[in-house]
């Protein structure tokens, strides 16, 4: 049987005139369907070039990458990515943002805005539909952010730091939000975060990467009640043991 996502023996080199850099190497990686793998690592060591390559915005230059058992480029996965910055545009309003995706595909129907107003209401967003971004909160902004990259029915989401910007209160309740908006949609997610705390509060996995040119130094399994909430889990007794494997893994990079 084959896994939802599976990289193997991946390597990828940054090309300039001047000389080849090595970022990614000999990575091998399975991951199932409806799993939250967090991956961490040192600065720079290539850890959202290897979100790219997942997503096809790069190409490995060794080894393959199989959704579902076959090659990338044989599927039409619809794969979401969420980034730092919400990308929300002023001069729309946080319904036109949210089905922007959809209107660039010709998606948006009678289903799809049934779908959207759902999730607006669900997550708390419906009374501000017909606001602009500059009116909510970071929390509330990243929220519309996820509604529209969830509005495409992605199969997996790719997480590059999306919490980073905000402050560290809303952090966490945002989190804690996507967390559970993710499980109850039972999403397929890949987290890449430089926060420790944050990786194991919602991860079920932790991969850890070595300096670059990075390869997996470690993954480790979490095991947490599955109806604690990320916040919960920071509280829960196995959070301290396995933020000080981590961590102890991190310092063997430097």
């Amino acid at each position: 049987m084959s896994h939802f996502l599976e990289l193997k023996s991946v390597s990828y080199a940054y090309q300039t005139m001047e000389a080849e850099t090595l970022a990614l190497n000999n990575i091998s990686l399975q991951i199932e369907e409806g799993e939250f793998v967090s991956i961490v690592g040192p600065s720079g060591c290539g850890k959202s070039t290897l979100l790219n390559l997942i997503c096809g915005l790069a190409s490995p230059n060794c080894g393959e990458i199989l959704l579902k058992g076959k090659a990338m480029h044989d599927m039409a996965m619809n794969i979401g990515y969420m980034l730092q910055k919400d990308h929300l545009f002023e001069w729309r309003t946080i319904y036109s943002n949210v089905t922007l995706g959809l209107e660039i595909q010709n998606r948006l129907n009678d289903q799809s805005k049934k779908h959207v107003n759902q999730m607006l209401k669900m997550y708390g967003l419906s009374e501000f539909a017909a606001a602009r971004p500059s009116q909510l909160s970071g929390g509330m902004r990243q929220r519309a952010a996820l509604i529209r990259t969830l509005a495409m029915e992605p199969e997996l989401l790719l997480l590059d730091e999306p919490f980073s910007a905000l402050d560290y209160q809303t952090r966490l309740e945002v989190c804690d939000d996507i967390y559970s908006i993710l499980k109850k949609e039972n999403k397929t997610a890949i987290l890449v975060t430089h926060d420790l705390s944050e990786a194991i509060s919602v991860g079920d996995r932790i991969v850890v990467l070595s300096n670059r040119p990075a390869q997996i130094k470690n993954i480790i399994t979490l095991s947490f009640d599955p109806e604690l909430t990320p916040l919960q889990r920071r509280n829960a007794k196995q959070f301290a043991p396995y933020f000080n494997m981590i961590w102890k893994e991190m310092q063997e990079n430097e």
